[in-house]
């Protein structure tokens, strides 16, 4: 059973902030509020209790997002459905609808948040990857003095291991920041012990955008998640890809290092396999998102002779 003393419903991130600032240390911060019940699993007897329970999901400044320069901003009460349902979304950040597909159903993606989600910092967390391959930052606010005081630090830094992060007493998320991303090919690809509703084993994200010429990778950004005590970004892979005229053969051999960097303590071989299925896969599933000729059968053979 969930259970909790008190329950505060802010509209405002001066309200909520305020709130934040004196929740004790056994309080707990929902938006979407959807891991509540695995929460509560956790514990031993099946019963969880808050004395104080601060739901920032009515917060002004947390809904919607807003694109500028090259970047968006999406506030932390977006939720994930948003990422399948609104075109411009879809078109700026072509990584997430397939991660948001992959998150849960519809009822769940529907009050699930990006933000909850990354700060939960679970090692199998879906949205990790995507955002680490978005260059994504997160964004803090508190207040200091009576005034709201933000900072900023990108989301390799925000999540320093297994369900652990640098958000302080008294600190809110209040929004992700990322590279928006139109005219490139994305691509998530997920493993776990059922199709939907289900905790990744192994996850990846890939971009990619074409040279005009349409047969030479002028960007790539890959992630992997699940492998490791937090995300991955393959800076070295992405550099071994960039600028190179695409071929079968060079994405098979870039699929096959990642596999190395597998650091789970459990299944360890089983995910080096996955890895390398995975890196492929996202990387041709992107290609063919933006253009690319999808690869056959004898291309593939050929590519791992």
């Amino acid at each position: 059973m969930f259970t909790y003393d008190s329950y505060h419903l802010p509209r405002t991130l001066r309200e909520a902030l305020e709130l934040a600032a004196t929740l004790p240390a056994d309080g707990k911060v929902i938006a979407g509020g959807t891991d509540i019940v695995p929460y509560a699993r956790e514990g031993r007897g099946g019963d969880v209790h808050f004395p104080v329970l601060l739901d920032v999901s009515k917060v002004a400044e947390f809904q919607g997002y807003a694109i500028e320069n090259g970047r968006a901003r999406l506030n932390a009460a977006l939720p994930y459905q948003a990422f399948l349902e609104d075109p411009v979304l879809r078109e700026n950040l072509p990584c997430m609808p397939g991660c948001a597909i992959w998150f849960a159903d519809d009822q769940i993606r529907e009050q699930a948040t990006l933000a909850g989600n990354l700060v939960n910092a679970s090692p199998a967390g879906d949205g990790a990857p995507p955002m680490m391959a978005l260059n994504a930052e997160v964004e803090l606010a508190r207040l200091s003095g009576g005034e709201v005081t933000t900072r900023r630090l990108p989301l390799g830094e925000f999540i320093t291991g297994p369900g652990r992060t640098v958000l302080e007493p008294g600190e809110l998320v209040t929004a992700v920041i990322c590279d928006a991303l139109p005219g490139y090919g994305g691509s998530f690809q997920k493993v776990g012990q059922r199709r939907s509703l289900v905790i990744s084993r192994v996850c990846a994200a890939a971009l990619v955008k074409l040279d005009p010429t349409r047969h030479v990778f002028e960007d790539v950004r890959l992630a992997l998640g699940g492998i490791a005590p937090v995300p991955l970004r393959l800076h070295d892979i992405e550099e071994m890809l960039r600028g190179k005229k695409i071929t079968r053969r060079l994405v098979a051999e870039a699929s096959v290092i990642p596999a190395d960097r597998v650091a789970s303590r459990t299944r360890v071989e089983y995910r080096r396999h996955v890895v390398r299925g995975f890196v492929e896969a996202a990387i041709e599933d992107a290609l063919v998102a933006c253009g690319a000729p999808v690869p056959s059968d004898r291309d593939r053979e050929e590519a791992h002779a």
